[in-house]
């Protein structure tokens, strides 16, 4: 007889559904238990079970790879007891990786099983497209929804406003600008203007996340945190100040943590990302510059590189004033970086055999040189 569904409380308010239930079957006949990991620290992690949170020991994850190694926002098996102990994590349905920041082609997760990437934008300080850009492929590369949010929308919420924060370098002209400029950038993507110190919007924005997992993604004093604390209705992620003369602020959240929301679902707040390296993001690319591909469609050649080539749809567009210089040569630009990435990820998957290759052979020739001296 098939067993029951476990809808302990704990587990179901952070996403626990049947459908996991039925993955996690063979562990429960283990003996082992469901959690969901909240943050992971040096050699263990806090997890939320069908008990209450525990903090489980990790193993040192296989150097080969990194991906596999639990994080935040992962559905893992830990042995119980005295001293809990991660010993497997559940497939991922959606993860936000980014290539590694050192000099071997492996990717880095930053949160998994997450259903919307909200990107934070600030309207307090000059709107940086190609970063968006990055930020918008990494989101629709992770299997999830993106949503855009403009923060800070009281810096600019009428146009008597204007002269109040002209120190702030944020009119309600500048503030429909990047509205507008957003919206070109990311075809296909939700777009809400929000404001956490007057309460604008949080509400709708509320609505559309629903009950999944949400994660914050955005630059340092992007008000990633102040935003998490709104949707919260508490202080309980850690906030700073930004720098008046270019908006930038300093890292306050160190770490990525998985908090429950009030009214239904989880939360995962990221600490801001300098650098925004993408990873196995070809296909991503597609969506984020969809009008560069459907533009593409009306080139006389299919393999129009949308260069000098005669009866070229996109060049037309740019000299007609319907599509930006820019916006091509951003999609070019991480072309080139997601092909370069591939072949680095290439390179070393063809590495790592011709090693365990040589490897196999030298087992082998010592193995047979062990057997003639036998003889």
């Amino acid at each position: 007889m098939k067993p029951s569904f476990t809808d302990s409380s704990n587990l179901s308010q952070y996403g626990w559904t049947p459908a996991l239930d039925d993955v996690f079957a063979d562990h429960r006949r283990a003996g082992l238990t469901p959690a969901r990991i909240m943050r992971v620290h040096r050699g263990s992690c806090d997890a939320i079970t069908e008990h209450g949170p525990v903090r489980a020991s990790v193993p040192v994850p296989h150097a080969a790879d990194p991906l596999a190694a639990p994080c935040t926002g992962d559905w893992a098996a830990l042995r119980p007891g005295r001293d809990p102990e991660l010993v497997a994590v559940l497939p991922r349905h959606s993860a936000i990786v980014r290539s590694s920041a050192s000099r071997t082609s492996h990717g880095q997760v930053l949160a998994a099983n997450i259903d919307t990437v909200v990107i934070a934008v600030s309207l307090a300080a000059p709107l940086n497209a190609a970063r968006l850009e990055r930020f918008i492929a990494l989101a629709w590369s992770s299997g999830a929804q993106p949503l855009i949010v403009l923060t800070k929308a009281d810096l600019a919420a009428d146009a008597d406003a204007d002269a109040a924060h002209a120190d702030a370098g944020t009119t309600y002209a500048d503030a429909v600008a990047t509205h507008a400029e957003v919206g070109a950038l990311a075809p296909g993507v939700g777009i809400v203007a929000t404001s956490a110190a007057t309460g604008h919007n949080i509400d709708v924005l509320t609505a559309l996340l629903g009950d999944g997992t949400t994660v914050l993604l955005g630059p340092s004093g992007a008000a990633k945190s102040t935003l998490g604390n709104a949707l919260l209705g508490a202080e309980l992620l850690d906030t700073g100040t930004v720098r008046e003369q270019d908006g930038k602020g300093r890292h306050t959240t160190v770490r990525r943590e998985l908090v429950r929301l009030p009214g239904g679902g989880v939360l995962i707040d990221t600490p801001g990302l300098r650098a925004i390296s993408l990873h196995d993001a070809a296909d991503s690319l597609e969506q984020v510059f969809a009008e560069i591909e459907q533009l593409a469609e009306g080139c006389r050649f299919g393999d129009c590189a949308h260069g000098t080539e005669p009866d070229c749809a996109v060049q037309a567009a740019i000299r007609a004033g319907e599509l930006a210089g820019r916006r091509l040569d951003s999609y070019r630009k991480l072309q080139r970086e997601t092909a370069w990435q591939a072949s680095r990820t290439d390179a070393r998957l063809r590495d790592e055999r011709v090693n365990r290759q040589k490897s196999i052979t030298s087992h082998l020739r010592a193995t047979y040189r062990f057997r003639d001296q036998q003889l």
